[in-house]
């Protein structure tokens, strides 16, 4: 058998272990080869790393491990989309009550980040609480569920708004901005906690 075709073999091997067994991690992909085919383990390395290089398999970098203590996940980078969610309502929050609609051209920025702030932040907050990890639909790619979740997030925004508004306006405070500013705040805060909470005893049920 030429060198060609034996690195066409390896190659062809590797694709599709990674198709059917799904290995966790680069170590596990090898030792699967190494069963199927008799090459050393630095060809099959050199061929894995070949692969990727030429965009027919992606390997993905390890996350840290997950800290059992819930304070701790909250510095890891798994909890960052909390923060930026958490930090991107207080300040649009802050903006809507400190700039004011005259105000030039800071405007804009109050515009930008309000029509974020309503549009996106409750609907992502809450199907983030309902679906930590992914949304329930199978989907052949991550850039799908990317999509799907993007779809999902600015459907149940544009039905929760309305509903706050429905229910301060049976309440003593009315449908004004300061009444919408904190009821939409306090819901992006709620669910996107009550996410972040999920998130990490999901991911710890799964590496027990």
């Amino acid at each position: 058998m030429s060198k060609n075709s034996k690195n066409s073999e390896v190659a062809r091997t590797i694709i599709r272990i990674i198709n059917e067994s799904k290995p966790q991690t680069v170590e596990q992909l090898v030792s699967l080869a190494r069963e199927r085919i008799q090459v050393p383990e630095q060809k099959i390395m050199e061929t894995v790393l070949r692969l990727q290089s030429e965009e027919k398999i992606k390997l993905l970098k390890r996350p840290p491990p997950t800290s059992p203590n819930l304070l701790a996940y909250l510095k890891t980078e798994q909890a960052l989309w909390y923060w930026i969610t958490i930090a991107t309502a207080t300040i649009t929050a802050a903006i809507v009550f400190t700039i004011p609609e005259d105000l030039h051209p800071w405007v804009y920025i109050r515009y930008v980040l309000g029509a974020i702030f309503v549009l996106w932040l409750p609907g992502y907050s809450f199907i983030k609480a309902l679906f930590p990890m992914q949304v329930p639909i199978k989907l052949p790619t991550e850039t799908l569920d990317t999509i799907e979740r993007i779809a999902l997030s600015l459907g149940m925004s544009l039905a929760l708004v309305p509903i706050v508004g429905l229910l301060l306006n049976y309440t003593p405070w009315g449908i004004r901005l300061t009444p919408i500013v904190l009821s939409l705040l306090a819901l992006t805060i709620v669910f996107s906690t009550t996410a972040i909470i999920r998130e990490h005893q999901i991911i710890m049920k799964a590496k027990k």
